[in-house]
């Protein structure tokens, strides 16, 4: 049987793509007694409560028509925000010269977390500026090594 969340993929990308929008990211998680699933959706110009509430009522409808999720659960559609998740290469491409976090699997350069400037991704590799007081540093980090990243509020 399929993950629930391949299954929902499965009924909102056709969905969010004929809304020119893009699936960022699928939760379903249990946080208490309550289970939820969450939906993320961007766009260029970012999305709105309108947005959100087509996409949800949408995949309402088709969720309750093949019941793929055999309990009660909260449908919830939005935005990812100021810090967005990177989760694909092309999410990492697009963020090039923008502000990250990033963890790792394993420590590299002797750390397993980063905050600073993405400087360049080449899908192989990603190479983050970061500050260790006040001077800059260059790290390196495989992109295989790379556990979860997300865009960075930095405040100065």
């Amino acid at each position: 049987m399929k993950k629930v969340t391949h299954i929902v993929e499965e009924l909102v990308t056709p969905i969010v793509t004929h809304m020119g929008l893009e699936l960022v990211d699928i939760e379903y998680v249990k946080e208490g007694k309550n289970w939820f699933l969450r939906i993320f959706i961007d766009s260029p110009t970012g999305v709105d409560i309108d947005q959100c509430g087509v996409v949800s009522e949408q995949l309402s409808e088709k969720l309750d028509e093949i019941d793929p999720i055999p309990h009660n659960y909260f449908l919830e559609v939005s935005s990812p925000g100021a810090e967005r998740p990177l989760k694909k290469a092309k999410d990492f491409e697009r963020a090039v010269g923008k502000n990250v976090y990033v963890k790792t699997y394993e420590p590299v350069d002797g750390q397993k977390e980063f905050e600073g400037l993405l400087t360049a991704f080449d899908g192989q590799t990603v190479t983050v500026e970061v500050k260790v007081k006040t001077k800059k540093k260059t790290i390196t980090i495989p992109y295989e090594k790379v556990a979860s990243a997300r865009l960075a509020v930095i405040f100065s």
